[in-house]
């Protein structure tokens, strides 16, 4: 199997995509000729055209917008939203617009929209450039969203999200897009179904589990646990709406203890919805409650303080403390 950086499975899923589907299209700002910020689409307009690859204005609103449109005549258009904290003017179109389009014409019509967002923090850069917005997205009902922590995830989360006749959010990690790994083009093996959780590291002592960027510092954290004889299970929970409880809660009532960690802030974020659910369903399995980590509850600090902003395996190594100190 090849071995790829995250950012080139992307590439290659995106790729394949325009070459097996002629009404895939790709839109968004300086993607076509400048192949992205992160080169993330570098090359694909030379191969499949400018009505293929288009650049588009500096205006999320219209992107998303014109997308709507033309999944409505039969497209698969696959945006991409240059930074996460420049999907906002977007906002609209897509909790009221294409989150909402099929249940408001009683399945009668669909919208196969696919929004790539590079997110969260850790690449020094300035204000609206490292946000973490997925629960914000998250709560509304009709939209999809998976987020990638490897390059073979993101090959296959690529093409799956692209055929899925709902709207999907695929987040992006951007600071692991030089993350290297192998890919399997030809089979999808355990990434066949995007929405479904992964156990990536086996456990019996605790269960952490992290999503996106915070799968590499998760797995990080369990190997330093096991030099303390804490065997620790590290979930990728890769699916953020649906979320499978299912795989996590068998974590948990298995070890018994939960660590939830993720980037974007505790207050308001996922792992409080992942908490609520797991000791609903797993209350007389735990020993402890179920911990959070994650970005404190302010705006992204500067790029010279972000280091202390962001989860990293200290926290998530004191967190398991406070989880087998009950």
């Amino acid at each position: 199997m090849p071995t790829m950086t995250l950012a080139k499975a992307i590439n290659t899923g995106l790729r394949d995509a325009l070459a097996a589907d002629e009404t895939v299209m790709l839109m968004g700002e300086d993607i076509g000729s400048l192949g992205g910020v992160y080169r993330v689409t570098e090359g694909l307009k030379a191969e499949f055209g400018g009505d293929r690859v288009i650049d588009s204005p500096l205006a999320e609103s219209g992107i998303v917008g014109a997308s709507i449109g033309l999944a409505l005549r039969g497209y698969r258009p696959v945006d991409e939203i240059q930074f996460d904290g420049f999907v906002f003017p977007a906002f609209n179109q897509i909790t009221t617009q294409l989150a909402k389009i099929h249940a408001r014409s009683a399945g009668r019509l669909t919208v196969p929209v696919t929004i790539r967002i590079p997110y969260g923090g850790g690449i020094g850069s300035v204000e609206h450039h490292s946000e973490s917005p997925e629960a914000l997205f998250a709560h509304t009902a009709g939209v999809r969203i998976i987020t990638p922590s490897n390059p073979h995830d993101g090959y296959w989360m690529t093409r799956r999200a692209i055929e899925c006749e709902d709207p999907v959010i695929v987040f992006e990690p951007k600071r692991r897009y030089w993350l290297k790994g192998e890919v399997n083009t030809e089979e999808p093996g355990a990434s066949a179904d995007p929405f479904r959780a992964h156990v990536v590291r086996e456990g019996t002592d605790a269960t952490i589990v992290a999503y996106g960027p915070l799968v590499p510092v998760a797995l990080a954290a369990a190997a330093a646990a096991a030099e303390d004889g804490r065997s620790v299970e590290v979930v990728d929970l890769r699916s953020l709406s649906p979320i499978d409880f299912d795989t996590v809660t068998a974590s948990a009532e298995k070890t018994g203890r939960l660590v939830v960690a993720h980037e974007a802030p505790t207050f308001g974020g996922l792992g409080g919805e992942i908490a609520a659910r797991v000791s609903e369903r797993a209350f007389l399995s735990l020993e402890a409650p179920v911990i959070r980590v994650g970005g404190f509850h302010m705006p992204y600090p500067v790029a010279k303080v972000e280091g202390q902003y962001l989860p990293d395996i200290d926290r998530i190594l004191e967190a398991l403390d406070r989880a087998f100190a009950y």
